[in-house]
């Protein structure tokens, strides 16, 4: 047990080191590129242009752990190659600005590679007709989300920190092992990265590092035994990641009610919502702070058989509720 406490301490201290070193030298580097995110006014609220690449020293700072301190014996093969599609696809957008369907045929490839590495829904509750469709769709739904979602200095790499930390703790009640330490490696190179990222950020994620994100938090939690305790238990990563989803439903219904292409951009988002209101970004921050940790101790009793999922399905309820209220109360328009 010592060894591993210090095999996963040691993982995320050396990412953290590595993304920590790389990120100056690719804030360096996009600029002398001019690969850089302009002020657009709309969404692209910031104040002055920022370099993109900050995923990239994610990637690299996590990779690098990984096959420093991940044991060989575990093939992760078609996982790294669907996540490092996903950072090439972001790449190429963030440089020429892919077309719709283009990106999402570039993210229906990857989440194949996801599935053939044997990342599906492994439960009794569906049967093999159904697990395959339905771990697509959330493949699918995980990476756009996290896309969608990072459009404020902070929010995506925090929303990803929370996430897995909350699969961390899940995983070690489970005692699953080598989940914690692909996540140490994950969550030191999210620490290091949300240090140059909070407001006001030095460097974005980009396309890369969110879709990257996404990808590697839609597919971790096929690597837990989710029926250990709870048969219901497979719906605790739908609580972990309530908010990103949360964000993909609304704006598709948003832009649909405008009449705007549920693919298209639009200044519709929960935090420039709340921004609007005038909420700064630090207590936007805050605020998802406080609503994450919720739902990560929701998911990890839901889990662990603590609650039933009748309590649970009563508390995302009043979540939900209280998560709209606090957009129809008033504030600054």
């Amino acid at each position: 047990m010592n060894a591993l406490v210090l095999r996963l301490f040691f993982s995320v201290v050396l990412s953290f080191l590595m993304s920590f070193y790389l990120i100056p030298f690719f804030c360096s580097l996009a600029r002398k590129l001019n690969f850089v995110d302009v002020p657009d006014g709309g969404i692209k609220n910031h104040k002055q242009p920022t370099p993109y690449l900050g995923g990239l020293a994610v990637y690299c700072g996590f990779l690098f752990t990984l096959a420093v301190t991940y044991p060989f014996e575990n093939n992760l093969f078609l996982f790294l190659v669907g996540s490092t599609l996903l950072l090439f696809i972001g790449l190429i957008d963030d440089f020429l600005v892919l077309k719709p369907y283009q990106k999402f045929f570039g993210h229906m490839v990857a989440a194949l590679c996801f599935l053939k590495g044997g990342f599906y829904l492994k439960t009794h509750f569906f049967n093999n007709y159904w697990a395959l469709p339905i771990s697509y769709l959330w493949i699918l739904s995980m990476i756009n989300a996290f896309n969608l979602v990072d459009v404020m200095d902070g929010l995506a790499s925090l929303l990803a920190l929370i996430a897995s930390v909350s699969f961390f703790c899940i995983a070690a009640y489970f005692g699953h092992h080598t989940v914690m330490l692909l996540l140490a490696c994950f969550i030191g190179a999210l620490l290091a990265f949300f240090w140059y990222n909070k407001p006001e950020a030095q460097i974005y994620l980009g396309d890369a590092g969110s879709l990257f994100i996404g990808g590697f938090l839609a597919t971790v939690p096929f690597l837990f035994d989710w029926g250990l305790y709870n048969i219901h238990g497979f719906l605790a990563p739908t609580i972990i990641l309530a908010i990103p989803l949360l964000e993909v439903a609304f704006l598709v219904v948003i832009r649909t009610y405008k009449g705007i292409p549920f693919y298209q951009g639009s200044p519709h988002h929960f935090s420039i919502y709340l921004q609007k209101k005038g909420w700064p970004k630090e207590k936007v921050l805050w605020y998802i702070f406080f609503c994450g940790i919720i739902l990560g101790c929701a998911a990890w009793l839901f889990a662990t058989g603590t609650i039933e999922l009748g309590e649970m399905i009563f508390l995302v309820g009043v979540f939900i509720v209280a998560w709209l209220l606090v957009f129809l109360s008033g504030g600054k328009k």
